[in-house]
């Protein structure tokens, strides 16, 4: 993602384009696996001293608010924070290494449509997180995640 594409989205939110959001922003999707709010934080201050602990944590708030990134729970708790592309997608999240990969609407369409046809339920957005193991950890081969 490109600063100003991180910038329209946050504004098409409503929220603020701050310098803080942009840094954030960026070293999450540079990153490219899932991280702790805490483990952001310690990746940053050392690009961006004087960037607050509770700063990364707001501002993951407001690009989670934002669709700018998207956070993974698991059991009522959050399990990490992970950059988001703009087109509908949903996510692998490997418990091992960390690596998350996008998958795209398409194999979950099926699925939406035949709750819809089986309950008359109509789904207006749908967020699906699979959770186990990338290939090269199922494999027992290291992962660079």
């Amino acid at each position: 993602m490109t600063a100003s594409s991180i910038a329209d989205r946050l504004r098409d939110a409503g929220e603020r384009v701050t310098h803080q959001r942009l840094v954030v922003a960026d070293a999450l999707g540079s990153i490219g696996r899932q991280v702790t709010a805490g483990d952001l934080y310690d990746h940053l201050r050392h690009r961006q001293p004087r960037i607050g602990r509770a700063t990364v944590f707001r501002t993951l708030e407001a690009l989670v608010a934002s669709g700018v990134a998207r956070r993974l729970e698991q059991d009522g708790h959050v399990y990490g924070y992970v950059a988001c592309r703009p087109e509908h997608h949903h996510h692998l999240a490997c418990d091992r290494c960390g690596r998350v990969t996008d998958i795209d609407e398409d194999y979950v369409t099926p699925i939406a449509e035949r709750v819809t046809a089986d309950t008359g339920f109509r789904i207006d957005d749908a967020r699906l997180d699979f959770y186990g193991r990338c290939a090269p950890c199922a494999a027992g081969e290291p992962s660079t995640g």
